[in-house]
């Protein structure tokens, strides 16, 4: 296999791995729509529809940022650990993003849900500054999911505050 064959693969393969953790997160909030209709929410706070454009761009970019990194030559600051840890952090904020659909839609956990995105935010910013280090261009491409993940905190709390019989 050539290697502009096997490049564009291994970004088929990191936008595929992004785009599962959203789908693991994704059987959590199939009734979502529903139950996010029902919730108290500030008036700041989107409408149920712009979740699913937004993350799916948010994913996209994550598997870009991912495979921009997993290429980057082997020179320094590049050398192998740099980059595995950069893809491990990756890998487990991809865990974190999906757990959070869990324990918001399906568990009904607002609190845990709080605290559990509180700590995404900073997987999420330790892996763009990781991220960034190894390939600036991949750092960046993280800075909409750090806005939107910084965003979604503030929502995750003012809609668990709002309604304590429900989460």
């Amino acid at each position: 296999m050539s290697q502009p064959t096997r490049s564009w693969l291994s970004l088929l393969g990191w936008v595929a791995l992004a785009v599962t953790a959203g789908a693991v997160g994704g059987i959590a909030s199939r009734d979502a729509g529903t139950f996010y209709g029902a919730l108290a929410k500030p008036t700041w706070a989107p409408p149920g529809w712009v979740f699913g454009p937004v993350w799916s761009a948010l994913y996209l970019l994550m598997g870009v940022a991912a495979w921009l990194v997993w290429r980057a030559p082997f020179a320094p600051p590049h050398e192998p650990a740099a980059r595995r840890r950069a893809l491990a952090l990756f890998v487990g904020q991809l865990a974190l993003n999906a757990l959070w659909t869990w324990l918001f839609f399906a568990w009904r956990r607002g609190a845990l849900a709080f605290g559990e995105i509180a700590l995404l935010w900073l997987a999420v910013a330790s892996t763009s500054w990781l991220f960034g280090r190894v390939r600036p261009l991949a750092g960046w491409l993280l800075a909409p999911y750090l806005a939107w993940a910084s965003f979604a905190t503030a929502l995750t709390g003012a809609i668990w505050q709002r309604n304590p019989g429900l989460l």
